[in-house]
């Protein structure tokens, strides 16, 4: 599709528009079941997915050692698998090191445990400055680290996707991986922010 005949394609956002409102007009699609399906994959199936495994590991120690040593068979043993999700490795955020997860080249993704990615984790300048200015990047996003920390980046790849195994937030030793499990967000999971305690 071209800008006013112009030759220039337009952005991916309006000729995804633009299909939308032709396949709504000929009745092929209700835009409410689409909204809902999105809505339900960006927040609720994959996260979920996601959030049930950084719980088990915070609550079950040989269960973290095994998602540390071989995510992808860590996560298959809560039955979490499938397309976008065949060699996940799992890293772990401490007090000294904090992992955040980018894909410079596309949009690489744990489907399968994270859902489907946000709109900023494709954005072109999250992409290319997250490794550059990490520090930078996670302060814009709201979340300030001590100088001490050290930030490493993880490219997302095609054969191999991240998961961030984000700090358990303190005063929540108490709680059951079952009230954990809500604590966690995607955002901790690709390491842009942090656990929060309830």
């Amino acid at each position: 599709m071209t800008a006013s005949g112009s030759g220039e394609r337009l952005p991916a956002a309006l000729r995804t528009e633009a299909l939308e409102q032709l396949l709504t007009e000929r009745g092929l699609i209700d835009p409410k079941v689409m909204d809902g399906l999105i809505t339900e994959y960006e927040t609720n199936v994959g996260p979920l997915n996601g959030a049930k495994v950084v719980a088990r590991a915070w609550t079950d120690p040989e269960y973290r050692r095994r998602l540390l040593d071989d995510g992808t068979a860590a996560i298959k043993e809560l039955g979490f698998m499938g397309r976008q999700g065949e060699h996940i490795v799992v890293v772990e955020n401490t007090a000294t090191t904090h992992n955040v997860v980018v894909c410079t080249l596309c949009s690489c993704y744990p489907w399968p445990v994270l859902g489907l990615p946000p709109s900023w984790y494709k954005d072109p300048a999250y992409r290319a400055r997250m490794v550059k200015e990490p520090r930078t990047v996670l302060s814009e996003m709201g979340l300030e680290l001590p100088d001490g920390v050290r930030i490493i980046v993880r490219d997302s790849t095609s054969e191999v996707r991240w998961l961030v195994l984000p700090e358990r937030p303190a005063g929540t030793e108490h709680l059951s991986e079952e009230q954990l499990v809500p604590l966690v967000t995607r955002e901790a999971m690709v390491g842009v922010a942090k656990v929060k305690a309830p």
